[in-house]
């Protein structure tokens, strides 16, 4: 007869405690393999609808459960458009640093290309990925996806750039000494230098993506409906319904969205780019991140360091040490020299039919037009400079204290972010219908709305200014006894001029750029408009009058060119020379 075996006097406790015990070291490991597990069947879904055929007329629903859905497709669009904006910056900022004859083109051409509204880059995108992509739900993605980019690239792109030409002398001339390759020069020296300022353009590029995201995911052609499902076009949907539960849900949403970003992606980042610090006291109160502090304990990701990343960094580091430096150019012979002759030829060629075209369309334009964009013209320029200046009133002092302040930053930090993340247009209702009650119109509307689009480039340059400054400046000043407006002459505002500069550049293209929200807006069937160049180019799109769109998109963009040549190229040689980080 068989023994049945009793379990009494086991508690739960005993079993518990007889089980193998999982060391803390694995608990990264484990949670990396659920991500990453998540993240492959994520690829899978996405690939299948991208790649699938092109969907008319898509259904936006307004109810609270497609956000999570809504949610992961918007943010998979702004990782992918980040991707790319960062490679633009390192490659574009590196050549107008370096090449001198390019940098008198590159640099003018990225204000002209900031300059340019989303909205005039709407149609040509979106028709030309269609058309590259026929059939295909892909198109219209990679359409959206690129528009994203031209919403994020352009401040990282000045940063790069800014801080490339700001590296102190004697850390060239040690990189000379040593005889850097250009490789270990970027790696080593020029990467690290614009680590804290490119971290922090990229959340404000991240947070401008967010902001583009309802223009980007929710256009109308005429007849052809290019929505995409995305949180963007989840709050245009509910703000032209005049939704406000559904609203809030999306303004909710995306501020869980940014919180979590701001937990596991930015503030790791953050702690990680503080050893880049130029100092020689190192801070006693530096960043940090418990999701950091989690990878650095994965055994796992220590495997790959040691077996894949040091090998190939190692091997890389080899292979461009033995070629030729930059410093001794190899000469360049006579089929190089006879080919970039030739695309000279196509390119001059292609500028001058592309001249002669728009001679053409703007030879069709009425007189009463000219005048209408001639007046919106100056009115939009006086309320970017107004927006300007209210923003630098706050967002400099308030920069300084945060970057000071590890621990305000910590509190400071997301919420800044969610602050530039939510669509203004999400809650220009609400500031619309109030400014309506006390009486000011879309007038003093637009200045908030510009506001709450652009100052967020002034504020998150100047933290990334105000953290570059060196412990050890702090403590000379603090031995001295340096406070208040000396503090401020001899430390801070040069500290964080350079930074301020590209702050105040990328702003005001935001800002020129964020008209076309601000000056013309739809709600509940009414069209709410104001004088000014952002709400001639949004009536030409409506219109579809492409010739008047040209023309005030170029109208715009020469405004700026002529602004950044007599104004920002002289104050960024200013921070080249005299404010510059050395000894």
């Amino acid at each position: 007869m068989k023994k049945s075996i009793s379990l009494r006097g086991f508690s739960a406790y005993r079993i518990w405690t007889q089980l193998p015990s999982l060391e803390i070291s694995y608990l990264p490991d484990l949670l990396m393999f659920g991500a990453g597990i998540a993240l492959f069947y994520g690829v899978l879904v996405v690939g299948r609808t991208w790649l699938g055929p092109f969907t008319p007329e898509v259904e936006i629903s307004r109810s609270p459960f497609a956000l999570a859905a809504y949610a992961g497709y918007s943010l998979l669009r702004i990782t992918i458009a980040y991707v790319l904006s960062l490679a633009f910056t390192l490659v574009y900022g590196y050549v107008a640093a370096y090449n001198p004859r390019a940098e008198r083109f590159m640099i003018p051409l990225l204000d002209v290309l900031q300059s340019i509204p989303v909205l005039s880059f709407l149609p040509g995108v979106m028709m030309a990925m269609v058309a590259l992509f026929p059939g295909r739900q892909l198109g219209v993605e990679a359409g959206a996806i690129l528009l994203i980019f031209t919403g994020q690239v352009w401040n990282m792109a000045f940063s790069f750039y800014a801080s490339l030409k700001s590296i102190p002398k004697e850390m060239r001339e040690a990189a000379k000494v040593y005889q850097f390759s250009w490789w270990q020069r970027f790696i080593e020296m020029e990467l690290p230098f614009a680590a804290i300022g490119l971290v922090w353009n990229s959340m404000m590029s991240v947070a401008g993506g967010w902001f583009f995201l309802m223009a980007c995911e929710m256009f109308v052609l005429g007849s052809r409906d290019f929505r995409l499902p995305g949180l963007g076009s989840y709050l245009q949907t509910a703000a032209s319904a005049g939704d406000t539960r559904s609203i809030l849900w999306g303004v909710a949403t995306m501020i869980a969205v940014i919180v979590l970003l701001d937990q596991f992606v930015w503030r790791p980042v953050i702690a990680w780019a503080e050893k880049f610090k130029v100092e020689q006291v190192e801070s006693s109160d530096a960043p940090r991140s418990w999701v950091l502090d989690l990878i650095r304990h994965s055994r796992s990701l220590a495997q790959i360091r040691k077996k894949t990343v040091r090998p190939l960094s190692e091997r890389l580091m080899l292979y461009f040490s033995r070629t030729r430096s930059s410093e001794e150019p190899e000469p360049r012979s006579a089929w190089k020299t006879w080919l970039l002759r030739v695309l000279g030829v196509v390119l001059l060629a292609g500028i001058s039919y592309g001249v002669v075209r728009v001679v053409m369309i703007l030879t069709g334009l009425q007189k009463a037009e000219v005048q209408e964009a001639a007046i919106g013209l100056g009115a939009t320029f006086l309320r970017v400079n107004l927006t300007l200046l209210l923003g630098a009133l706050w967002t400099i002092p308030a920069g300084v204290a945060i970057g000071f302040n590890p621990r305000l930053a910590r509190i400071a930090q997301p919420l800044a972010q969610i602050a530039a993340s939510v669509p203004a247009t999400a809650l220009f209702p609400v500031v619309l219908l109030l400014l309506i009650r006390v009486g000011g119109g879309l007038g003093i509307g637009s200045i908030v709305l510009l506001l709450l689009g652009t100052q967020w480039y002034i504020l998150f340059n100047v933290i990334a200014g105000a953290i570059a400054i060196p412990t050890d400046l702090k403590e000379c000043c603090s031995v001295f006894r340096m406070k208040g407006i000396e503090r401020w002459k001899k430390l801070i505002l040069p500290g964080i001029f350079p930074y301020l500069v590209t702050g105040m550049v990328t702003a005001s293209g935001g800002a020129w750029n964020a008209s076309i929200v601000a000056e013309y807006f739809h709600f509940k069937g009414h069209i709410y408009t104001t004088v000014g160049l952002g709400a001639t180019i949004s009536q030409a799109t409506d219109a579809g009058n492409f010739h008047l769109l040209l023309a005030a998109t170029m109208m715009m963009a020469a405004t700026v060119v002529t602004i950044n040549r007599l104004v920002w190229r002289k104050l960024y040689a200013l921070a080249e020379t005299r404010y510059r980080l050395e000894t």
